[in-house]
């Protein structure tokens, strides 16, 4: 009997899959946990239905994607941190100070534990990090650390 998943099934398949299992099978448990549908001509069009929309959602982020990388690399971001005397940072920045400043400069709420930060900070200066979106896209962005 072939049957269409509609969530991913260890050692069977992934979600939205077209699978030969035997009838016992995907009577007895795949279909009545609502983890497949029977492989008919209705439910095949629902299956196109539901990988159009994902694609075309799958479009939008990549463009929304496309559009904040490009404006993160417009400038660098400018970070405030307490020092002494000789330059050096009181602590040191974090990955949290940096996504509070992309969101007070740039105006995109970014989650910090997407955001890689290369080396240690603890001086004055221009450094780099790493973001990363998910799904092979990341960008770097610049930033500055100024005295306050």
């Amino acid at each position: 009997m072939e049957v269409i998943l509609i969530q991913d099934v260890d050692n069977l398949g992934a979600a939205n899959e077209v699978v030969s299992v035997k009838n016992g099978y995907a009577r007895n448990y795949l279909i009545p946990r609502k983890m497949a549908v029977e492989n008919s001509n209705s439910n095949k069009k629902q299956l196109e239905e539901r990988l159009k929309q994902a694609r075309k959602k799958e479009e939008a982020m990549l463009a929304e994607i496309n559009s904040v990388i490009a404006k993160l690399s417009a400038g660098p971001l400018k970070l405030g941190a307490k020092t002494g005397t000789s330059g050096k940072i009181f602590g040191s920045v974090t990955n949290l100070q940096l996504s509070r400043a992309i969101r007070e400069q740039k105006g995109y709420e970014i989650d910090r534990k997407k955001i890689h930060i290369t080396e240690d900070i603890k001086e004055l200066g221009s450094y780099k990090a790493s973001i990363d979106f998910g799904g092979g896209h990341s960008t770097e962005v610049e930033f500055e650390v100024v005295a306050e």
